[in-house]
């Protein structure tokens, strides 16, 4: 069969003949693919730098994908073997039967950006009906979901930032309500920051940048007055597309109300994640009623060389046989 195959740590996946995966008991199910989506992990782990790189080489990759099991059935699945290939093995218990009104593209594209989104919005950030959201990054594919979860789930208030110009343009389509460039000084992403700030306290912040941003943010946060009312804002911290580390006075949390997580694989308790199917069919009805948007760029698998050092700025790029 033919398949994206990956000879070394930090080389690009090569398009080639492979043998296809054998069954080695009861518990495993062959796939035939129709689509995988090229996600950042993905990258991680084939360039070395995720904590659970691949230690067999070659290898297959892609970690999830949508396929047709034998009996027919069509599913979402992740991968006991790389699914970007003709054929996987994936768990016999572990698959999400697909409903008719989702299309494969959709389906293989919006599981990771979709569920990253909800998990931090809906059980880090404890969103609640009226209240006003900062999305850090929202130019990226988690982030453009992140804005219409926000909405979904009653924000009465979205603010977006990022950096790309036509991305964030388009975002009050989405919901956004404010708009933010990333690209101006930093002065004037403070004031712009404060000024938002006056009209409505933030209640949440998503932050899929981190870096210097994140400590532009965390500053305008700073010096609130010790008679005024105090605000709870609840920061999330998903991504660091800006830089894994940041510094901020130990002034901005004595003077104000932050409450500072994470959202990611050790955040989340397993009785969420148990939860996962169930939430990924709510997320693939919404993108079916037309009420969460993804955009993907569909690729043959026979360019995945070409696809996998490809930037789509807020999309997701989905390879198909």
């Amino acid at each position: 069969m033919k398949a994206a195959v990956l000879h070394h740590l930090g080389e690009i996946p090569r398009y080639e003949d492979i043998d296809e995966p054998l069954r080695l008991n009861d518990q495993q199910l062959l796939l035939t693919v129709r689509a995988a989506s090229i996600k950042n992990i993905d990258k991680s782990l084939a360039n070395g730098s995720h904590y659970d790189s691949y230690k067999n080489l070659p290898a297959i990759v892609g970690i999830d994908g949508v396929g047709i099991l034998e009996d027919g059935k069509r599913v979402y699945a992740g991968g006991m073997s790389g699914m970007m290939a003709d054929k996987a093995l994936i768990s016999k218990n572990r698959y999400i039967a697909l409903p008719e009104n989702i299309d494969d593209i959709t389906a293989a594209a919006l599981p990771n950006p979709g569920i990253s989104a909800w998990l931090s919005l809906y059980y880090r950030a404890s969103i609640r009906p009226g209240e006003t959201v900062l999305i850090n990054g929202a130019t990226g594919v988690a982030g453009k979901i992140a804005v219409q979860l926000s909405k979904h789930f009653g924000a009465a208030k979205v603010i977006a930032t990022g950096r790309n110009k036509k991305i964030l343009e388009t975002l009050p389509d989405l919901g956004a309500d404010e708009i933010i460039s990333l690209t101006q000084s930093d002065a004037d992403l403070k004031k712009a920051f404060t000024t938002e700030l006056i009209k409505n306290s933030f209640d949440i912040i998503i932050d899929y940048t981190w870096g210097h941003p994140a400590e532009i943010i965390l500053d305008s946060l700073t010096g609130n007055d010790l008679f005024a009312e105090t605000h709870r804002t609840r920061y999330v911290s998903v991504g660091a597309m800006a830089g894994p580390t940041i510094q901020f006075s130990s002034a901005t949390l004595r003077s104000s109300a932050i409450e500072m997580y994470g959202s990611g694989g050790g955040s989340v308790s397993k009785e969420i994640m148990m939860k996962i199917p169930e939430l990924l069919l709510e997320l693939y009805q919404l993108a079916a009623a037309g009420k969460i948007k993804i955009e993907t760029e569909v690729m043959r698998l026979k360019d995945i060389e070409t696809a996998w050092t490809l930037i789509e700025a807020g999309k997701r790029i989905v390879m198909v046989p």
